[in-house]
């Protein structure tokens, strides 16, 4: 097999997860922006999520938030998706909606509340049982928010505690995907903030549990690309919550902010073995003003670009100006691929797949959006909270 004929290879078979509150209402603290057409339901996401997997080929599994995405027959929910041509991903949960999380969920100082919240976490690798889904991804908001308040060694005993009967819980195949976050909700101090509690947290329940980066979960000038290849190393990356950030967590299109940042990671991913591991590369995006299936649509082909990019770095040649000390050559056969127009490339793996080349042009020319505002009429729109 050619070099471009493996890329190629490559490129086809990968696959971007997509979000089901992307499809839903959101918008920002201060207000969420309804859109006309905009899913009812569960089963009306799956819908729209299907139709970027038929104009992209690259996203074929959904994830599911609990309980926004809460129906009475999960086996029903999976057939539905089953039908439409994609299947259920990772099961999200929720324990940040409640008043009774004020103070926190699983970290509560409570034990009643961390009863709740572990229960809810328990009924989530149910759902994976009825829906087939392998991964259970945890992010959590617990922390405080002044010094004092509570015990911070005792808040990670708490968490330790919780996610360790959750883990026995899971079935074989099934993971325990565990994310962290910076700061926000919690200003003083984050139970889960950084990789490095995430890691030795997963390290110590085992090999199901890994660790998941949120690209918009770190503070400014953070290498990510440093974090994705020490997880890679070690074998504790579990996958990643794709979006962009300006100042925080902002949730913005992939490679919308930074896209030589996402170069850089894929090319990581690619050189740790990454791209053909179970690693889940996921979408965790809000479309608050932008319309919400182009922008997933988007947002899948701004990371087959990054991937395409990585994969056309020559490693003989970055090996050998590495080990030879040439700083600036180094430096140029990465810049060389990254400056490289995939977009030919992409347009024929596209076209060998038996795909509309350009998947914006198809998705417009196909109807879905003029027809989904016409039949979605009445109801509740879902948003953020449904």
């Amino acid at each position: 097999m050619t070099e471009l004929a493996a890329v190629k290879a490559a490129l086809k078979i990968q696959a971007v997860e997509t979000p089901s509150w992307a499809y839903g209402n959101s918008g920002t603290r201060f207000k969420v922006f309804a859109q006309a057409g905009v899913p009812r339901d569960p089963f009306e996401k799956l819908d729209d999520a299907a139709k970027v997997h038929e104009f992209t080929g690259a996203a074929p599994t959904v994830a599911l938030h609990i309980p926004w995405d809460r129906v009475g027959d999960y086996a029903a929910l999976a057939q539905h998706a089953e039908d439409r041509g994609v299947r259920i991903g990772a099961i999200n949960s929720n324990t940040f909606q409640d008043d009774d999380y004020r103070l926190g969920s699983i970290c509560h100082p409570d034990a009643a509340v961390r009863r709740k919240a572990v229960d809810h976490l328990l009924e989530c690798v149910d759902i994976m049982d009825a829906t087939g889904s392998h991964d259970l991804k945890l992010w959590f908001a617990d922390g405080t928010n002044y010094p004092g308040q509570d015990d911070i060694r005792a808040r990670q005993d708490r968490l330790a505690e919780g996610l360790a009967e959750v883990y026995e819980r899971l079935g074989d195949g099934q993971r325990m995907l565990l994310e962290y976050k910076l700061f926000e909700p919690a200003f003083y101090t984050t139970d889960v903030p950084d990789w490095g509690t995430a890691y030795a947290h997963c390290l110590k329940l085992g090999e199901k549990a890994q660790v998941v980066v949120d690209t918009g979960h770190h503070a400014p000038g953070t290498n990510i690309e440093f974090i994705v290849a020490t997880l890679l190393r070690e074998g504790k990356l579990g996958g990643f919550d794709f979006n962009s950030r300006f100042y925080a967590d902002d949730d913005l299109m992939v490679g919308a902010a930074d896209p030589f940042q996402l170069f850089r990671i894929m090319y990581e991913v690619v050189r740790g073995g990454g791209f053909t591991s179970d690693v889940a590369f996921m979408l965790d995006q809000c479309h608050n003003i932008e319309a919400k299936i182009p922008a997933i649509i988007r947002s899948v082909m701004n990371v087959q670009e990054a991937t395409a990019k990585a994969l056309l770095v020559d490693g003989t040649a970055l090996a050998a100006a590495q080990g030879a000390g040439d700083v600036l050559e180094a430096n140029s056969v990465l810049m060389d691929a990254y400056n490289t127009d995939v977009r030919p490339l992409l347009r024929e793996v596209r076209e060998e797949s038996g795909l509309d080349p350009e998947p914006m042009r198809a998705y417009r020319a196909s109807g879905w959006g003029e027809k989904v505002v016409a039949e979605r009429v009445g109801g509740e729109q879902a948003g953020w909270g449904a």
